[in-house]
């Protein structure tokens, strides 16, 4: 006989992996006992050599769903062995080092229950087991145990105890589990907060009456998961309208959901790879390409208008398809959809045979609402009703949205479903010390390193607001204590005014650490070579980072460069012909703003004006107010230089009519541009009919120069070429010339590895443009999948490159 000690690290607490190994253990035959504790999971074993092999080979083989085994350490167990049976021990407190569950999507087996009525979880809306259900959103330390959650509040039932202590049911050890009896409950209630129950719907249950309300065109609010969401028929235009006027959301897409995938195929073309993402545990918004629907009288004319007043408004129940809403997704050939992913959702749209508008519950810029009365406060000026629950979102988790482009996964948002999953560093970064990246300005996220590992937090938005900076700080501090993190040094961006870098200077003030500054740019490449696996001592990749906005080492804002890096250094080699951003924030609200900084920068106005006078948005821009921003140029007042690839989008967006007064979110002028491109000239015509740039030198550096293409696309829009032409031939042209500047960089430096990341290659044309011409040069493209290429993804290269550079 022999005796081990195994210990077993990875997302192995709260996933059914305690029960997984009871049940192994005894199937070969093995005495001993099994616990959690700060490290992950802890086997001692006795049995037969031979057993015991193959229990950890089906431990391997067998791991349960939502389980991942980073490591196996096995060593002999010297104590004496006194095992006679086996057993699952309770858990032991010790160092933090392992991992935190995502948030999992209803499971089969329990979706199954709560649609039988035999079962007593039947349309029990928060019905789970360690397959699936809440993690993440409702911890408060670890080891993952009930008492640890919000689940604490609710004592078990003698039917759930039953099942909790039962090694055999798939509930066994599964905190969150509650049923009718025991659990938490939902309530629905108007927004004035008068009186109502599901019998006035002569409905079943309050959750069953959303469906119904939905139906007649009623805004409601739902609190899931992870937040509070804004629910209304997505087929109802003025459902959708009167949602948009409430929340003052007059553009951005809003997210769909719909019961299942037969509903969806309806409205989109749906390949394998994104029915399996809207499948997955996971369950994120997927993107996905919109169907050109056949419209006619009968579906123009919405059929639940009125539902209750009269019988021929009543659903009809032939299946005929009713559209999306217009101003679902304004301007866009994209639909984001997500599948129910909590009993409650599966629920509510069990009886919706058509989509809903599922969008986060919160004011302009605020984070997503969590609790019941700060959602009464503020998100009864929006919904009509509010279903919530008496469970506490103690994290707040935003879904996450995804994309397919050539057939790889894009992460656009990492939330939901993925964090706070940990990202494994690349060989050289083992040995990490403990640092705290704090991410950037938009889209913040931020990432603490140990142990080769990097924990990069859930979406956490645009800091900007006071709200979201109070949100962030508490999301941090609540992260530092789960993971028992104590940051020998902190990482933050170079921009002086970013909330988070002000916030990450005081705290190595306070706690006397360490305090790097990294440049925008370089943390986006390091963060795409992590992803990718790149080693710590690799040669230098070629880093073309097409951004927004990010501080650069010369003052000026850069987006769009050529970075020559490692973890540890930069050399910038080329850029695009930095022209002033008039008027700073303006000019990323007021596109037109960066066509006449760019036609100026061209050509001249007077030039442009006697040459395309005649042209729309040259009279457009005519009638403002330009020997002010002329001087305001001159004098270099609140017109930074900077080299955005972003601002040049928006530029060209426009001039060709997109967005040319005001953009309402970010990116909106470049996101409707590539909706409009010509697909059929993207994919057939000649290269030699693009618009051409100039490629010269500029503070001995290349520099990429739009002159020439300015005036070739302005040339088109006087011969009334079309707009959607015109956006084909720009990406295709901006494309083929990143691609000669990579040539030419080539020609002087050994490049083996080209990064490809930064906002601007959200743009899933650019990138399967740019990606495609590179890889016919023998090159290898590296870009993002498991984390976003916007600044979602920044804190990870921040934290990667202060410990490459001052610790490795």
């Amino acid at each position: 006989m022999t005796a081990e000690e195994i210990r077993v690290r990875g997302t192995v607490q709260g996933v059914g992996f305690r029960p997984t190994v009871y049940r192994l253990a005894k199937a070969c035959g093995l005495h001993g006992d099994v616990c959690n504790d700060g490290e992950g999971v802890v086997i001692r074993v006795s049995g037969t050599d031979a057993s015991i092999e193959e229990f950890i080979r089906k431990l391997q083989q067998e791991c349960p769903p939502l389980a991942r085994i980073n490591e196996i350490k096995r060593k002999r167990y010297e104590r004496e062995v006194s095992f006679d049976d086996f057993v699952i021990s309770h858990s032991v407190s010790s160092a933090v080092k392992t991992e935190i569950s995502p948030d999992a999507a209803t499971c089969v087996q329990c979706k199954e229950e709560i649609f039988n009525p035999y079962s007593r979880f039947y349309r029990y809306p928060f019905t789970n087991c360690t397959h699936c259900g809440p993690r993440l959103s409702i911890i408060r330390a670890i080891p993952y145990d009930r008492c640890n959650t919000s689940m604490a509040s609710f004592n078990l039932c003698a039917e759930c105890t039953r099942e909790y202590d039962d090694v055999e049911n798939r509930r066994f050890h599964a905190q969150p589990v509650a049923c009718h009896v025991c659990g938490p409950k939902a309530t629905l209630e108007r927004s004035d907060r008068k009186p109502i129950t599901a019998s006035m719907f002569s409905m079943l249950d309050d959750v069953d009456a959303v469906c119904t309300l939905l139906q007649r065109g009623e805004i409601v609010a739902i609190k899931g998961i992870g937040g509070i969401h804004l629910a209304c028929d997505a087929t109802n235009e003025t459902a959708v309208q009167k949602l948009r006027q409430r929340k003052q959301r007059y553009h951005k897409p809003f997210a769909l959901m719909a019961r299942d995938v037969e509903i969806i195929e309806k409205y989109c073309t749906i390949s394998d790879k994104e029915r399996e993402l809207l499948e997955s545990s996971a369950a994120p918004i997927v993107l996905l390409k919109q169907k050109r629907l056949k419209e006619d009288k009968e579906t123009r004319r919405h059929p639940d208008a009125g539902i209750f007043s009269s019988p021929r408004h009543r659903v009809s129940s032939s299946p005929r398809l009713l559209p999306i809403a217009p101003s679902v997704a304004p301007g866009q050939n994209t639909l984001g959809f997500t599948l129910p992913y909590t009993p409650l959702h599966h629920l509510i749209l069990k009886r919706m045979n058509r989509p809903i508008v599922l969008t986060s519950g919160n004011l302009s810029d605020e984070p997503q609402c969590i609790n019941n009365e700060e959602a009464r406060e503020k998100l009864g000026k929006i919904a009509d009703y509010l279903l919530l629950h008496n469970r506490e979102i103690v994290n707040r988790v935003d879904d996450s949205v995804v994309r397919i482009v050539d057939e790889q996964v894009q992460m656009i948002r990492r939330a939901r479903g993925y964090a706070p999953a940990p990202i494994n560093l690349p060989p050289g970064f083992n040995n990490v010390p403990h640092i705290l990246a704090m991410g950037g300005e938009l889209k913040n996220t931020f990432c603490l390193l140990q142990n080769g590992q990097a924990i990069l937090s859930q979406h956490l938005g645009d800091l900007e607001n006071v709200a979201a900076f109070a949100a962030y700080q508490d999301t941090l501090n609540l992260y530092l204590n789960l993971f028992e993190h104590k940051p020998e040094a902190i990482a933050l961006d170079k921009h002086p005014e970013y909330l988070s870098s002000k916030l990450g200077k005081e705290l190595a003030v306070a706690n006397q650490i360490q305090l790097y500054s990294i440049q925008h740019h370089h943390a986006h490449i390091a963060a795409c070579m992590v992803e990718n696996g790149i080693p710590l001592d690799s040669p230098p990749v070629l880093g073309i980072a097409l951004d927004g906005l990010g501080y650069g080492e010369d003052g000026t804002l850069w987006g769009g460069e050529f970075l020559l890096a490692d973890y540890r250094h930069f050399q910038r080699l080329a850029k695009f012909k930095p022209v002033p951003m008039i008027g700073g924030e303006k000019a990323i609200k007021q596109p037109w703003r960066n066509t006449y900084a760019q036609l100026t920068s061209a050509f001249g106005w007077e030039d442009v004006k006697n040459q395309y006078g005649e042209l729309e948005i040259i009279k457009f821009l005519g009638n403002q107010p330009l020997n002010i921003l002329n001087q305001v140029v001159s004098k270099s007042i609140n017109s930074p230089l900077t080299s955005s690839v972003g601002r040049l989008f928006d530029a060209v967006a426009a001039t060709i009519g997109i967005c040319r007064e005001e953009c309402s979110y970010e990116g909106q002028a470049a996101i409707e541009m590539e909706a409009l491109v010509d697909a059929n000239f993207l994919n057939n015509h000649e290269e030699t009919l693009n618009y051409s740039f100039n490629i010269g030198i500029l503070d001995n550096i290349y520099c990429i120069d739009s002159h020439p293409m300015w005036q070739a696309l302005l040339d088109d829009l006087q011969q009334q070429i079309p707009p959607s032409l015109v956006a084909a031939k720009f990406h295709k042209s901006l494309a083929q010339t990143i691609v000669e500047m990579v040539n030419i960089i080539c020609q002087q430096n050994v490049i083996k590895n080209v990064v490809l990341t930064g906002g601007v290659y959200q743009n899933s044309i650019l990138l399967e443009q740019v990606s495609k011409r590179l890889q016919k040069l023998d090159l290898n493209v590296l870009t993002h999948s498991i984390i976003p290429c916007n600044d979602g993804g920044l804190a990870l290269g921040q934290a990667v490159i202060a410990a490459a550079q001052y610790y490795l």
